[in-house]
């Protein structure tokens, strides 16, 4: 039945969203993953120690970063799940928690908002809160190019990527995901500091990110079928073509296919801390010139990639009660 958790906690936080109380109240899953993850970075990350030190404290941290939020969760699930059906739900609502529909499209819309309302001043900082380059460096184009690529690898990273998990391994499987994603954000930088102790983290987050990357490239080919101007055999194209390039083994694959999907070309050379760190272009020989409109034209291919995710959940809970109700009989 995790496949049925995984589907409805799409749809209730693509309704619902995270509750600004609940935040106020108990925080968020992420700041509760970082706390702990800050706490081990500061007990175990030495800078006076070894890099083969470093790194072999790198891979207990991480363990204890994934299995111990997992174990609970674990628990929690198995718990729950002798109050069925109500304790499906309440799985699915704490499942939810892991998303970031509802949050994504606000924090991206406000960067369309912010570049028609208030110009370029505004569109950075609008978008310094959902990318890590230097947003002084950028102009009107780069703000919204910076905006799309975010929503790309965001749709990936932040709800393919746990919901996928979650339908895999259920609640466990969505909170161990998010742990480790989280100390990939924090610690799995090629910093001094980070070089070693956080390789762990970085590779870990590199391979469970593999599938979700390939089943969000194809969500937005298939979304493109269905929006208008959108051109899915250039998505494909792209990603066939330039997802490999990127420094990153996953992020290119949903940034090529959006890239191709909406004739631009995305990616390619960027400055994080005054350092400029070359990439290729995703969606190469595209329009560079972005505006606060291809922005809201992401926004609706991203929807629409969204509820056709939602729909294959729902397809697959569909036939997995199918069987089981057919197995029982």
């Amino acid at each position: 039945m995790s496949v049925l958790i995984a589907f409805l906690s799409l749809a209730i936080e693509r309704i619902l969203g995270y509750p600004d109380w609940l935040f106020r109240a108990a925080g968020h899953p992420v700041t509760w993953f970082g706390r702990l993850i800050a706490f081990l970075d500061l007990r175990l990350n030495r800078a006076t120690d070894s890099d083969a030190l470093r790194r072999r404290r790198g891979v207990h941290a991480l363990l204890v970063i994934v299995l111990a939020p997992a174990a609970i969760a674990f628990i929690v699930q198995i718990l729950l799940w002798q109050l069925f059906p109500a304790g499906m739900i309440i799985t699915a609502i704490l499942a939810s928690s892991l998303l970031s529909q509802k949050s994504l499209t606000e924090h991206v819309e406000a960067v369309a908002d912010a570049l028609d309302t208030g110009g370029l001043a505004l569109g950075r900082i609008a978008v310094a809160r959902i990318v890590g380059r230097d947003p002084e460096k950028l102009d009107h184009a780069g703000v919204s190019r910076a905006a799309i690529e975010s929503l790309a690898e965001n749709f990936s990273d932040g709800i393919v990527a746990p919901a996928f998990w979650t339908g895999v391994c259920g609640l466990a499987g969505g909170v161990a995901y998010k742990a480790a994603n989280t100390a990939d954000s924090m610690i799995g930088h090629r910093t001094p500091r980070h070089e070693a102790f956080g390789r762990a983290a970085a590779l870990f987050d590199d391979w469970i990110n593999l599938p979700a990357s390939r089943l969000t490239a194809l969500l937005i080919i298939a979304a493109a079928f269905l929006v208008d101007g959108a051109d899915p055999r250039n998505a494909w194209e792209a990603v066939r073509r330039d997802a490999k390039k990127h420094r990153s083994p996953n992020a290119g694959w949903p940034e090529a296919a959006m890239a191709g999907a909406l004739g631009l070309a995305l990616a390619g050379p960027r400055t994080y801390g005054g350092v400029v760190v070359e990439d290729a272009f995703m969606g190469e020989g595209g329009r560079r010139e972005a505006e606060s409109l291809d922005i809201r034209r992401a926004l609706k291919l991203y929807h629409v990639a969204d509820y056709l995710l939602i729909g294959l959940f729902g397809l697959l809970s569909a036939v997995v009660i199918y069987l089981e109700i057919l197995v029982s009989q």
